[in-house]
């Protein structure tokens, strides 16, 4: 059985698609940024949880702070970057429960009124959202550079606080000269998939 997405579109996302490691001058506006958010909220996540957050790194202020995090073989993409995202994960996000499952709105208070719990699904759930940023990004057009090599202690002290836990930094915008590294293997179907 064939997938319905369009194959163009497949190769958009997924196939072709590649972590850029240059980017042109072409800025990305708030409008592309809005239409990615507007497109990627709807990914699913357990009890409809949204605790990514998102802090869009324009000034030349804040990227020269956010560069001096990130790890020596990072700092030039981020610096050179037309738009540069720092993705955290919301420890209080339980606090929306009640408008975002509406259907059960003592989900906040049954689950997840401890805080190791709500860190835990936290950080699972806003990596589901950041994967599906990723994807969206792709889906504007742009190319994502995302990064984790990054001091994320000293990130969540510069731009966050103690309520928000860095994620990673995704670079974006439009992919420029030498972008792509040769493509890395991808584990075979039966190497991962196992029928019980």
């Amino acid at each position: 059985m064939s997938l319905v997405l369009d194959p163009a579109a497949q190769d958009l996302l997924f196939r072709e698609a590649r972590t850029a490691n240059t980017f042109t001058d072409e800025p990305v506006t708030d409008e592309q940024v809005q239409a990615i958010y507007d497109l990627v909220k709807y990914g699913p996540t357990a009890f409809n949880q949204s605790p990514l957050r998102i802090t869009l790194v324009r000034s030349p202020d804040a990227r020269e702070r956010l560069v001096a995090h990130m790890a020596e073989g990072n700092r030039p993409k981020t610096a050179a970057a037309p738009l540069v995202a720092i993705l955290s994960a919301d420890n209080e996000f339980h606090e929306e429960l009640p408008e975002l499952f509406p259907h059960f709105p003592a989900a906040k208070d049954a689950f997840f009124s401890e805080r190791p719990v709500r860190e835990g699904a936290a950080t699972l759930n806003a990596a589901l959202q950041a994967a599906y940023f990723i994807v969206g990004v792709r889906a504007a057009g742009l190319a994502a550079g995302p990064m984790t090599g990054l001091d994320f202690e000293g990130v969540r002290k510069e731009f966050l606080d103690d309520d928000h836990t860095p994620l990673m930094v995704v670079n974006i915008g439009r992919p420029g000269p030498d972008a792509w590294f040769p493509r890395s293997p991808r584990l075979a179907y039966d190497q991962v998939v196992t029928t019980v």
